[in-house]
């Protein structure tokens, strides 16, 4: 498949202190790669440089297997993106701030009014976005990078400020914009649970080095599934399925076990009954994202 963003070594230092190091991103073509990371992990820094608002301090960025050194003017000719947080004039409507997009992109009226009813906004676009909420600034923003219908749409954190079904709205937007569109989509987020439901592939980022990168199916594929078994005497228990062949860990009022099978299951189960061991619950537990994420970054911090 087609990489439509790959950078080789990509590193930025701002003073002493590098935001980003080393990286190697890879994203092909159709994909909806989900850039994930806490605040401050260098997404935004990463974004910036990916579309030449940063110059990088060592490493290089490569679009549509070009150059973007070389080849900015038609890379960002066919690329549209929202970074950190939308540009517009306050004192001018939603509809005005597009056709300032329309005259820079040269691009036709019906792409405006396609927009404008995408996001939601046809209904307030004669309002000024001084008086707009958070949430319709936001669409804006989107709108904006949309204008174009681009063959690559980067994303910084687009459901900041949006209620529940804003954010619902847009991740559905999202989700068909491949196959609608033919575009690809780079979005970041700190917000797992959205990345979850959108991305194919997935990019992690902790203190500004990728620690994994992937299919999202190969990321779930790590939220290997525990049983935990809770007996009336769990000592008892552990010790007999030791001999059993077993090797359960005691956490709490649980034994907890890793890749056992359904079959294997059932055999601790009949074991600890014909033993008199009283079994009061068996439970299946997987990992969800955050604890993979979690797992991965060796990080117990808020994201």
């Amino acid at each position: 498949m087609n990489q439509i963003i790959s950078t080789h070594n990509l590193s930025k230092r701002y003073d002493d202190t590098y935001r980003v190091i080393n990286l190697n991103l890879s994203v092909c073509e159709g994909d909806i790669y989900g850039f994930l990371g806490p605040n401050g992990a260098g997404k935004s820094t990463t974004l910036k440089m990916i579309l030449g608002l940063t110059k990088p301090t060592d490493g290089k960025v490569t679009v549509f297997g070009k150059d973007l050194e070389a080849n900015r003017h038609f890379i960002l000719s066919q690329t549209g993106s929202l970074i950190e947080s939308p540009s517009y004039y306050g004192h001018l409507t939603g509809l005005e701030n597009l056709r300032v997009v329309q005259k820079l992109r040269d691009v036709p009226d019906k792409n405006v009014e396609e927009v404008l009813k995408i996001v939601r906004l046809h209904k307030q676009k004669d309002k000024k976005v001084e008086h707009y909420s958070l949430g319709m600034k936001q669409r804006l923003g989107i709108a904006m990078a949309l204008l174009s219908f681009p063959k690559l749409l980067i994303l910084d954190e687009p459901t900041n400020g949006l209620d529940p079904a804003g954010i619902e709205e847009i991740r559905e937007l999202i989700k068909s914009l491949p196959q609608r569109y033919e575009m690809t989509v780079l979005i970041s987020s700190h917000l797992l649970s959205e990345i979850e439901q959108i991305a194919t592939s997935v990019g992690i980022i902790s203190d500004g080095v990728m620690v994994f990168q992937g299919s999202m199916e190969s990321l779930k594929r790590k939220s290997n599934s525990t049983i935990t078994i809770k007996t009336r005497n769990n000592k008892l228990a552990q010790e007999l399925l030791f001999q059993k062949g077993y090797s359960p860990t005691l956490h709490g009022d649980f034994l907890v076990f890793e890749n056992l099978t359904d079959e294997k299951i059932a055999q601790a189960n009949r074991s600890l009954v014909a033993s008199n061991i009283d079994v009061l619950r068996i439970e299946e537990h997987k990992k969800n994202l955050e604890s993979i994420f979690l797992d991965i970054t060796g990080k117990e911090r808020s994201l």
